[in-house]
C-alpha cells in the first residue's frame, strides 16, 4: 500500500507546497492537490516539480467542465514533463455549484462527459489526431463555426504515452463506470467495513467490464491520522469538513455526499446535519456528525488501533492511504506510517 496525503493550506498555499520535499523524504509517495475555486492545482503541482524529485504529484481533483479534453491532455503532459514522468491526473464532475456558480458551465452529463473526455485525454497523450462524435465534437463542423478545424495531434511528444487517471466518484453508475476504465478511484467518505453495502456491486459490475491492458483498479482514500493514547478528542477537528460536504455541497435531494452517508448507514444522522446546515446553523450541525462515522472514516487512536485500520482499509482493496497527520510532528508521523505499511 502506498501512502499519500493531500496539500491542506489556509491562506497561503507555497508554504505547505514547501513542506512536501521534507515529506517526500519521510516516504510519502504520492501527494493530491485540490481544486475547488481557490487558486488553481497544476501551478501548484508545477512548482512542486521543482522542489520533489521522487513523490507523484496528482490533480485532485480538475472538474470535467471547465477545462476543453485538450487542454486536460496538455496539463497532464506538461506536468508529467516537468516531473519526469510522476503525474496523476485526478478527475471528477465536481458539482452544480462550483460548475454553475464559478465557472458559468451548464451541468449536464456527468456520466457520458467523464467517459468522453478520458477517451479524449488518452487519445492525446498517444498523439493522435483528435476526432470526437459525442458530448464533444472534434474537430468542430462548419455549421458550429468557421469550418477551418482539421484533427490535430499534439505537437510535443509526451513523456509518457499515458498518464494515470483516477477519478473522482460516489454515485453507483459513476462507481461502475470508474471501475470499467479508469485508472484509479478517489472515494470520500470511506468506511472500509461498510463498503460492500454501499460500492461492492457497483465495482464488481465495473470490473466485469474492464478495459483490457488496464492494470486493476487503484484506490486512494483515507482520513485524518492521529495517534496516541488520548487523542480520540481530535476527530472533532473533522467535524466541520463532514458537515460541510454533508450539508452543504449541494441542495436538498441534490448533495452525492448525504448520498453516501446515508447508505453507509446514517440517513438519519445525515439528514439532521443538512437540514442544521442549510438553515444556517452549521455549529449545529457539526455537533450532529455522529462519532461512530468520524471513527469509521479515519485512523485516529493508539497505534495498534491505527494498525487495524490500516488493515482495514487495505482489506477494503485500498492501495493508496491518503491521510492528513495531525501531530506536532507531521512528517515523523508519515515516516512512522509508512514503516507500518511496510
Amino acid at each position: 500500500m502506498k501512502l499519500s496525503m493531500p496539500l491542506m493550506y489556509s491562506g497561503n498555499p507555497r508554504a505547505a507546497a514547501d513542506s512536501v520535499s521534507a515529506l517526500e523524504k519521510a516516504g510519502l509517495d504520492t501527494v493530491w492537490v485540490a481544486e475547488a475555486y481557490g487558486f488553481d492545482s497544476p501551478t501548484l503541482l508545477g512548482y512542486l516539480a521543482g522542489r520533489t524529485e521522487t513523490i507523484e504529484l496528482a490533480s485532485a481533483i480538475l472538474n470535467i467542465y471547465s477545462r476543453t479534453p485538450a487542454l486536460l491532455a496538455q496539463t497532464a503532459a506538461g506536468l508529467d514533463n516537468v516531473s519526469g514522468g510522476r503525474a496523476i491526473l485526478g478527475l471528477g464532475a465536481s458539482g452544480p455549484q462550483v460548475v454553475e456558480g464559478w465557472h458559468g458551465v451548464p451541468y449536464t452529463k456527468p456520466l457520458g462527459r467523464t467517459r468522453e473526455v478520458v477517451q479524449i485525454v488518452r487519445s492525446a497523450l498517444r498523439r493522435e489526431p483528435l476526432r470526437s462524435d459525442g458530448i464533444f465534437t472534434l474537430p468542430l463542423p462548419a455549421d458550429q463555426g468557421t469550418g477551418l478545424g482539421k484533427p490535430l495531434k499534439m505537437l510535443t511528444r509526451p513523456e509518457r504515452p499515458t498518464v494515470p487517471i483516477y477519478i473522482a466518484a460516489l454515485g453507483p453508475k459513476n462507481v461502475q463506470a470508474t471501475a470499467e476504465y479508469a485508472d484509479g478511484w478517489l472515494p470520500m467518505f470511506f468506511a472500509p467495513e461498510r463498503i460492500s453495502s454501499v460500492w461492492a456491486d457497483a465495482l464488481e459490475a465495473g470490473r466485469a467490464k474492464r478495459l483490457e491492458g488496464l492494470a486493476p483498479l487503484e484506490i486512494s482514500t483515507g482520513g485524518m491520522l492521529a495517534v496516541g493514547e488520548d487523542v480520540k478528542g481530535l476527530l472533532d477537528l473533522a467535524r466541520p469538513h463532514f458537515a460541510l460536504y454533508i450539508g452543504g455541497m449541494g441542495a436538498k435531494g441534490k448533495n452525492f455526499y448525504t448520498d453516501v452517508v446515508s447508505e453507509i448507514g446514517f440517513a438519519a444522522d445525515a439528514e439532521r446535519i443538512q437540514d442544521l446546515y442549510l438553515d444556517g446553523h452549521k455549529k449545529d450541525a457539526e455537533a450532529a456528525v455522529p462519532a461512530e462515522l468520524l471513527e469509521m472514516c479515519n485512523l485516529v487512536g493508539p497505534e495498534s488501533y491505527v494498525k487495524e485500520r490500516i488493515a482495514a482499509f487495505a482489506e477494503a482493496g485500498v492501495t493508496n492511504l491518503q491521510v492528513t497527520p495531525v501531530a506536532d510532528d507531521p512528517v515523523g508521523l508519515v515516516a512512522r506510517t509508512k514503516e507500518w505499511l511496510t
